[in-house]
């Protein structure tokens, strides 16, 4: 079978290589996806986009690749569509107006609960199958829309848990994220609350970026030792400091006690703050909430974001408890996803 795959997110990718080896070899692949999974029409690198302004310049660029999408998609028997809902939602209406009778699968969904609701009518007259990671997702569907729990991918994926938390804070993990933009707001106020602990400071590094890169974006990593798996660097750590995005949700399940930290560009978290209605932005906090009723971890936002902030709030949290509280997540969330969604490209269309 050739799959067209539409995967433009690192962490999109992270969780298409544990389908791959799910589906086997028999699948091959084609479109936009990291190069380890096999030859992909663009560099990943190039789609890199951070807010609503970047999105804005880039939009000739992405219109020009769906183009080309559209035309790959003729040789192919299928359609995945991961994340990315701003160019994957209008993808699907070309592939869907141009191959009417192709099947299109969409995994890890558009979060259309948090914002533009609008979007779950267009996802249930384009996408065949869509694939929910998380468990509280299917109640905004109609009772007749294409939609399924299939688990969530992390737990396919992260292979060690915390049971126990230790005495002390003997190691602290630092992840300002994946972009640059983001890396570079944070990491001053990193490396504040970092001359203050009396611990050891991982500081995790998205593997893609060169020696003159870490110079440029991180500054002085002289008070850091440089990890690169997020998940061991997590598991060996005491407590974290975090920016926002798929590592809350590892950390959470992991059971590594952590603050989310969050800084944006102020008119794009003016604009996501018009757009978006809900109480919390870390993934943890929003699936925690709904069947415990409260957050699991701190948040931090914006002007809160100090380093006197991030330095109180990891003391006052109760890091046995939140070991407890991961492995409720965990039980809510029940099993990974990699094999029922292999299972759902896999089968025969009726």
């Amino acid at each position: 079978m050739k799959l067209l795959v539409s995967a433009l997110e690192h962490s999109a990718n992270v969780h298409l290589k544990a389908l791959k080896n799910a589906l086997g070899d028999d699948v091959e692949f084609e479109g936009i996806f990291d190069a380890s999974l096999g030859k992909p029409i663009v560099d990943l690198r190039a789609l890199a986009i951070m807010g609503f302004v970047d999105a804005l310049k880039k939009l000739p660029f992405f219109f020009k690749l769906a183009d080309r999408m559209v035309e790959r998609a003729e040789q192919c028997d299928k359609v995945l569509l991961m994340d990315s809902s701003g160019f994957n939602l209008p993808l699907a209406k070309k592939l869907k107006k141009r191959y009417p009778d192709k099947e299109i699968i969409y995994y890890i969904l558009p979060q259309a609960w948090a914002w533009k609701r609008k979007r779950i009518l267009v996802l249930k007259r384009t996408i065949d199958r869509l694939a929910s990671i998380l468990p509280f997702e299917r109640e905004y569907y109609s009772p007749d829309a294409p939609i399924e729990y299939v688990g969530h991918p992390l737990l396919d994926e992260i292979k060690h848990f915390k049971e126990t938390a230790s005495p002390k804070i003997k190691r602290v993990a630092f992840m300002p994220g994946s972009r640059k933009s983001e890396i570079r707001r944070l990491m001053p106020l990193f490396r504040e609350v970092r001359s203050r602990l009396n611990a050891e400071a991982v500081l995790v590094v998205p593997r893609h970026f060169s020696k003159e890169e870490l110079n440029d974006i991180y500054g002085n990593l002289s008070l850091f030792i440089v990890a690169h798996d997020a998940h061991e660097a997590l598991l060996k750590s005491d407590f974290a400091f975090i920016c926002s995005g798929t590592a809350t949700l590892e950390a959470s399940l992991i059971g590594t006690p952590f603050v989310l930290a969050y800084v944006a560009k102020p008119i794009d978290y003016l604009i996501a703050k018009a757009l978006v209605k809900l109480d919390y932005i870390g993934l943890a906090n929003i699936m925690f909430s709904r069947f415990k009723g409260r957050a699991l971890h701190p948040e931090l936002i914006q002007g809160d974001v100090t380093a006197n902030a991030l330095f109180n709030a990891m003391n006052r949290i109760d890091r046995a408890a939140f070991i407890e509280d991961a492995r409720a997540l965990r039980g809510y969330l029940k099993h990974g996803s990699s094999v029922r969604v292999a299972q759902i490209i896999n089968e025969e269309e009726v």
